[in-house]
């Protein structure tokens, strides 16, 4: 659901009611309408409670979709419609507030009809079984009419009148249930369905996403100005004594920190480009974006998705008509000659990955190639990778050719390319816990199960494990042993055939990613960097770190002591979320305070850069107004280090056991999460005789010794957090987050209603959520600075079917900033006019004013 499908132009006073004080919504405890499908969620802290979705099935348990619209049609006033094509059934609900304490659902299901055969299914609610400790476990009520959860004044009752057709624990597992409307057969027919959630205690209702930020039409906010093909802002003097890229030497890793040949320490701000974007933008336009790449301040991107199969063509050519993977495009290639040269000659750095998603064919000779394959032309290679000699070669060969080949513009290989920064060997592919589980024995892959089943044989063998529990890669315990030796021996491999090419930068193995544990750190210590992913949802800022994980948290569960640290992959979803504009400044401030080595946004763009028709989307940050309003502001105040390393190290240092037989993660670690907020959080090694490769970290003395995952960092009564800096302040109550550093300042968050006063800045505002940042450009601090920057976030919404461009939401407030005497106000056009505007000085301060009808992301004051 996107703000467009509201109804337009809400009664005044219906807007004013929803800015309600902002604790309203921030309670530990809160129940809503998830926008997604229409049911209930609960939160606690800014985490998932208790979360619902639609799931229904024919038969033998084949899962049909089901297709939802929601609407939002004035105060906790919503409507849901729904199909499912397979089951042939429409569903319709009104969903109210009748009560303070109370949501309730009219269901209206129609089966259009007979049925037999199937399974059926209805709505499926999935409890944090954490809270069980406090709560208790939900339980059923009588005559299928729904469950009830906590034993104490905080109480949820879902029930249903009349009663459904079925209501039960999945496999008596008490953290879901589920409460079918059909079980087979579905009778053809109609039937109403009341359901009423009732919360007591501290539960409080809370207005959707939508409703918080405001019921207002976007049709009626003015279009963005952002240029795709040049940026009103110009950080090009950050990349200037790097021209061309490389003109220092290779990077190298050097302790925990990247440095070029000459030693001389690097940060990388970057993004990705991926897929269609490098095969099909004309050549005059790639300069084009290597100039635009600059002046917003990116030094680093990764090139990405160039194997994948549903890009055509990719880096093999034409994927329905390839026979085999064994000879790479060389029309793709000097797409990427020119990509690389381009940026080059700008001062940015290229990142290479080895794979992606490369799929391999019967003609690549692949061993048991028919069992990957399952009748498909193509077979996907992650897991099977590590066991399968035949794939590994494959992957080599690709390498070989890669990195070998010529660029036809630079006249280096790219092997021998300084300005080439890192290799990665394969994409999101791990065994630790994502792709091990693709080779047990009920994965109808019994060639390579085999493989995997001798290889955990021989491990525990050696171990002295027990062979029973060395090959269960689902769970803690011996497993993780032999899935991070297994991940760890390929890795080897992989890394011996790059360094016999010539590759001379850092290599990275894989990535740690979707839902990773602390398990998983270990094989990735084979490579020169550890690098994270982490997508976020909506509300990161107001994540209590009490409590819930955010997805800053994720990455910084990924710096292990002693290697460099990198983000190769950072974003929220889904698209387009109303507050993804703060994201940029959450995570370059993270960065910078943790000291990670480089940071990589996904993506820049998928799509070709091509006149017309642009989509708007989640991998298109390029033309994006929300995410690229406080994109230059967070590269300048990362690669300048504005925001300052933390003082304090906190080392996690678990035991072997803790680290392999327990699922340590950010979701379920306290510790985690809260000592990043004040330090900066590392993860040290072990010494694991079952590992001997395995180099056990050496801990600086100045670090404070961390070894219990469930030790709170901060006072159980905490409502905001403050570096140990000084410099962050994040109030996750009210959903507040401020940068003070002598070169920039920023609020971001719920500003609506709350005035924030920084050294030099201070903003007042009416829009709900926005962000606001002045930053100089110069080396003098905030008020005595001639030449500054402001940079300004608010809601952007795409044209329906999610193209551009967008309707941007206009601020409305002021800003306040203290400054010399004799500068001017003025924004720059897509074409680089500069109109001055009107702004008032008066004792030492510029008072800039925002009329809630014209918007630009970017404001300067000299």
């Amino acid at each position: 659901m996107t703000v467009a499908s509201l109804r337009p132009r809400m009664r005044a006073s219906v807007l004013l009611a929803l800015l309600l004080p902002l604790a309203a919504w921030a309670t530990p405890w809160t129940a809503s309408v998830d926008e997604r499908n229409g049911l209930p969620s609960v939160t606690r802290g800014g985490g998932p409670a208790m979360v619902a979705r639609f799931d229904f099935w024919g038969s033998d348990w084949s899962w049909t979709g089901m297709g939802t619209e929601f609407k939002v049609d004035g105060p906790f006033q919503y409507s849901l419609k729904g199909k499912n094509p397979q089951l042939e059934f429409d569903l319709t609900a009104t969903i109210a507030k009748p009560q303070a304490q109370t949501l309730s659902w009219d269901f209206d299901l129609d089966a259009h009809r007979d049925k037999s055969g199937v399974m059926g299914g209805g709505m499926v609610f999935t409890f944090d079984p954490s809270l069980f400790k406090d709560m208790g476990e939900p339980t059923l009520l009588p005559g299928n009419r729904g469950w009830a959860w906590g034993n104490g004044p905080r109480h949820l009752e879902m029930r249903f009148e009349p009663g459904l057709a079925k209501v039960y624990f999945e496999r008596g597992d008490t953290s879901e249930v589920r409460a079918f409307f059909y079980t087979d057969p579905i009778r053809a027919g109609q039937q109403r369905i009341k359901a009423t959630l009732n919360v007591t205690g501290d539960i409080e209702l809370a207005p959707t996403p939508s409703e918080r930020f405001g019921l207002a039409d976007p049709a009626t906010w003015p279009d963005d100005q952002l240029p795709w093909r040049t940026s009103p802002v110009d950080l090009s003097f950050l990349n200037a004594g790097e021209k061309p890229a490389g003109k220092r030497g290779f990077v190298k890793a050097v302790g925990e920190q990247l440095q070029f040949a000459d030693n001389t320490p690097v940060r990388f701000w970057g993004t990705n480009l991926a897929a269609y974007a490098l095969f099909t933008t004309p050549d005059e336009e790639v300069k084009l974006q290597a100039k635009r790449l600059s002046a917003l301040g990116f030094n680093l991107v990764r090139l990405h998705h160039h194997d994948s199969p549903w890009v055509s063509p990719n880096v093999f050519g034409e994927p329905k008509s390839l026979h085999n993977t064994r000879e790479l495009s060389a029309e793709a290639l000097k797409k990427l000659d020119w990509w690389i040269k381009c940026l080059k000659d700008e001062g940015i750095y290229v990142w290479l990955d080895m794979h992606v998603e490369r799929v391999v064919t019967a003609g690549d000779d692949i061993y048991a190639f028919d069992e990957l394959a399952k009748g498909e032309q193509y077979a996907g290679i992650k897991g099977y990778a590590y066991v399968n000699v035949t794939v590994q070669q494959a992957m080599k060969r690709f390498a070989e050719q890669y990195l070998t080949h010529v660029n036809s513009f630079t006249g280096l290989a790219y092997k021998d390319d300084p300005a080439i920064a890192a290799v990665l060997i394969t994409n999101e592919n791990d065994v630790t816990q994502h792709f091990g589980n693709a080779l047990l024995p009920d994965k109808g892959v019994p060639l390579h199960t085999r493989l995997y089943m001798d290889q955990a044989k021989a491990f525990a063998a050696r171990s002295q494990l027990p062979a029973d529990k060395t090959w269960r890669a689902w769970e803690p315990g011996p497993g993780k042993l032999f899935l991070n030796d297994l991940e760890h021996r390929f890795n080897v491999d992989m890394i011996e055939h790059l360094r016999g090419l010539g590759v001379k930068v850092p290599i990275v193995t894989t990535s740690t990613w979707g839902g990773n544990g602390l398990a998983a750190l270990p094989a990735l210590t084979t490579g020169n960097l550890v690098d994270a992913h982490s997508y976020g949802g909506i509300g990161q800022l107001e994540k209590n770190p009490l409590t819930s994980d955010g997805m800053v948290h994720w990455l910084g569960a990924a710096q292990v002591v002693g290697l460099p640290m990198t983000v190769t992959e950072w974003n929220a979803e889904p698209f387009p979320l109303p507050d993804r504009h703060s994201l940029p400044l959450y995570v370059a401030a993270t960065a910078s305070h943790q000291g990670w080595a480089a940071v990589m946004q996904y993506a820049y763009s998928q799509q070709a850069f091509l006149e017309g028709w642009r989509r708007a989307d989640n991998w298109n940050a390029y033309n994006d107004p929300a995410m690229m309003a406080t994109m230059p502001a967070a590269a300048l105040l990362y690669r300048r280090e504005d925001v300052h390393l933390a003082k304090t190290r906190y080392v996690f240092a678990p035991t072997p056991a803790q680290l392999f037989g327990k699922a340590i993660t950010p979701a379920n670690s306290v510790m985690l999460r809260t000592a990043m907020e004040k330090g900066r959080l590392q993860v040290a090694m072990p010494q694991t005789p079952e590992l001997p490769w395995l180099q056990p970290a050496v801990v600086p003395q100045d670090a404070q010794l961390l070894s219990d995952p469930d030790q709170a960092l901060l006072e159980a009564t905490a409502s905001e957090s403050v570096t140990d800096t000084g410099e962050i302040r994040r109030n996750w109550q009210q959903g507040l987050y401020t940068l003070d550093t002598p070169l920039t300042q920023a609020a971001t968050g719920w500003l609506g209603g709350h005035p924030v006063k920084l050294a030099a800045i201070e903003v007042q505002l009416q829009t709900p959520y926005a962000s606001v940042v002045v930053q100089s450009l110069e080396a003098k601090p905030l008020g005595q600075s001639r030449h500054l920057l402001i940079s300004l976030g608010s809601r952007a919404v795409p044209r329906p079917e999610d193209v551009t461009p967008f309707h941007v939401e206009p601020l409305q407030g002021s800003l306040s900033i203290a400054a010399p005497a004799g500068l001017k106000l003025y924004s720059r056009s897509a074409e680089g006019k500069e109109s001055t505007l009107p702004a008032a000085y008066k004792d030492g301060h510029y008072l800039i004013t925002f009329d809630g009808q014209h918007m630009a992301n970017w404001l300067f004051l000299k």
